[in-house]
């Protein structure tokens, strides 16, 4: 896939600007052909240096950009040349999906095998060892503490999770 292709989808734009923020999305969003260093990318975009390294250097992290360096034999100073890799991008989109699935996956687990309850004063909630350890009392307001249904919440991490499994055609893998 192009890099305009790339570019003109919303959820990559959307990963992109998650990545990077945006003071350095004029950098993700703009890759040139080829090399470049970050001085040209910042004169180019009207950015400061230091935004633009920055963006780079994330995009490095995430495997979206490497760099070659090259010494100046008479001064000594490094130059970086910088490329992009977007072509990377649906896999690392793909690995983000599956990290999300197993921390939903985990938190559904969490919230339905713990009981809650809630000050709804303060709108703190604690599980049930430690609303009993406060007397069902909170610590905070000494308000009652009521018993909290979580029932929508987890409904609605199923949702997702279904939705998700669906998109990476990954089959329920629950124990019957």
């Amino acid at each position: 896939m192009a890099f305009e292709d790339l570019l003109e989808d919303p959820v990559i734009q959307k990963y992109l600007h998650e990545l990077v923020g945006p003071k350095g999305m004029p950098v993700a969003a703009a890759p040139p052909d080829g090399e470049v260093t970050d001085e040209e990318l910042a004169e180019e975009l009207g950015l400061e240096l230091n935004d633009v390294r920055r963006a780079l250097f994330i995009l490095y992290e995430n495997d979206l950009a490497s760099y070659r360096r090259l010494r100046d034999e008479d001064s000594g100073w490094l130059t970086y040349l910088w490329t992009f890799e977007y072509e990377n991008i649906p896999e690392q989109l793909e690995e983000e999906m599956y990290r999300l699935l197993d921390a939903l996956e985990q938190r559904q687990d969490y919230e339905y095998n713990h009981e809650f309850y809630l000050c709804e004063n303060c709108g703190i909630r604690f599980e049930f060892g430690e609303a009993m350890d406060f007397g069902f009392e909170c610590p905070d307001c000494g308000s009652q503490l009521e018993a909290m249904e979580n029932t929508m919440l987890v409904d609605a991490m199923e949702d997702r999770i279904e939705a998700l499994r669906d998109e990476l055609n990954v089959e329920n893998d629950i124990e019957a």
